[in-house]
């Protein structure tokens, strides 16, 4: 299983993360995006992660 972290320095809460896998990222109270799972359905998690604009996602 990959170790999905985010870097909440560089996080903006835009929140694309969360709208193309919900069973993976939510945007929380803080406007931060935190990781809920590991997987995203009939997407990978490296192509949302490379999708995210400030590239505050990392999958190890």
């Amino acid at each position: 299983m990959p170790k999905i972290t985010i870097d909440r320095s560089l996080c903006t809460g835009c929140g694309l993360c969360a709208s193309l896998c919900p069973d993976a990222f939510e945007v929380g109270d803080d406007n931060i995006a935190k990781v809920i799972g590991s997987s995203c359905g009939d997407q990978s998690i490296e192509e949302v992660a490379s999708q995210c604009p400030v590239e505050a996602i990392k999958v190890d």
